[in-house]
């Protein structure tokens, strides 16, 4: 990956950082993003460019907003030239019944989880064209195969991010560019620690019990997903053994989906 640039959206923290630190390793240069301000990200940003050996980018931006997007994608090309690897992992979600769900709830999720992978995919290609390589992922979920309740925004944007994958890989076939989907269970990140911890407090539950709890119905192994397997497969999807994969969706689930 020696020469390669990458834009890891989502990459403040939890399964984004994973994955940017990931490409890092494997000799990509990455652009890190999120929402919280740079002072908030600092830390994260400092180890990261202390363990990698050069000054990583972070840049705060609202995907929810499109114009911020393109901001971000010719500001990120500004920088470190032309995006070889994209990375769709930013994410919003809220929790409430279809009837009672919030219409600005409702509107935000379209922007940051799906319209800001449409526009970061757009602008990437140009430059991935030019060059005949270029390595699209858009980080899906089980519930982009499975609904729930209570989650409307995140079942919807999810599926859709399914036939926008789809819909990429058609177009850049024979290209030398790829698009897939990844597929990941229930992974350990902040996100689902905040959960976990909302249990123990709510139930006074002890830790194992509040795992075991957040963890029933979904991958049967009982555990939780390893971010850095997901990393893993994203850096292995970018080597040319992965070359003729492309519109697929990846899980990486602990079998959820298998049972």
């Amino acid at each position: 990956m020696k020469g390669r640039t990458a834009l890891v959206t989502g990459s403040s923290h939890g399964l984004g950082l994973a994955m940017a630190d990931a490409l890092a390793g494997a000799g990509c240069r990455v652009v890190l993003h999120g929402v919280e301000t740079p002072e908030q990200v600092e830390p994260a940003r400092a180890a990261f460019e202390q363990k990698h050996g050069y000054r990583a980018d972070y840049l705060q931006v609202d995907l929810g907003d499109a114009r911020a997007v393109e901001r971000m994608m010719f500001e990120t090309i500004e920088r470190v030239g032309a995006i070889d690897v994209l990375i769709n992992n930013a994410v919003v979600r809220h929790f409430a019944p279809i009837e009672a769900f919030p219409v600005d709830k409702w509107e935000q999720a379209l922007s940051v989880n799906l319209s800001a992978a449409f526009h970061t995919i757009r602008l990437a290609l140009p430059g991935m064209r030019e060059r005949g390589w270029g390595r699209i992922f858009n980080m899906t979920s089980v519930y982009g195969m499975r609904g729930t309740a209570n989650r409307v925004d995140y079942v919807t944007t999810k599926s859709a991010l399914l036939g926008l994958t789809r819909a990429v890989a058609a177009e850049t076939m024979g290209q030398g560019i790829t698009c897939n989907a990844v597929c990941p269970g229930a992974v350990h990140t902040p996100t689902s620690e905040n959960r976990i911890q909302a249990l123990m407090e709510e139930e006074r539950l002890d830790r194992e019990t509040a795992i075991e709890r957040f963890l029933t119905g979904k991958q049967p192994t009982g555990h939780f997903v390893q971010a850095s397997h997901v990393a893993d497969l994203v850096v292995f999807m970018c080597s040319d053994a992965a070359a003729e994969m492309t519109g697929a969706m990846l899980p990486v689930d602990g079998g959820w989906l298998a049972t």
